[in-house]
C-alpha cells in the first residue's frame, strides 16, 4: 500500500485530473488511413505523368 490512501472522492479527482493532462488521443487506424490515402494520391500523380 502507498504511503497516501485516498477515498472514492480523492481518487475520482486525481483521474479528472490525468484525463485534462493527458494528449487528445488518436486513432491509429484512423491515423494509418490518412497516411495511406497520401501514399495513394501521390502515387496516382506519377503514374498520370
Amino acid at each position: 500500500m502507498g504511503k497516501y490512501q485516498l477515498d472514492a472522492k480523492g481518487k475520482v479527482a486525481v483521474t479528472k485530473f490525468h484525463e485534462k493532462q493527458r494528449p487528445a488521443n488518436f486513432d491509429k487506424k484512423q491515423q494509418l488511413e490518412k497516411i495511406r490515402a497520401e501514399y495513394l494520391k501521390k502515387k496516382q500523380k506519377q503514374t498520370d505523368k
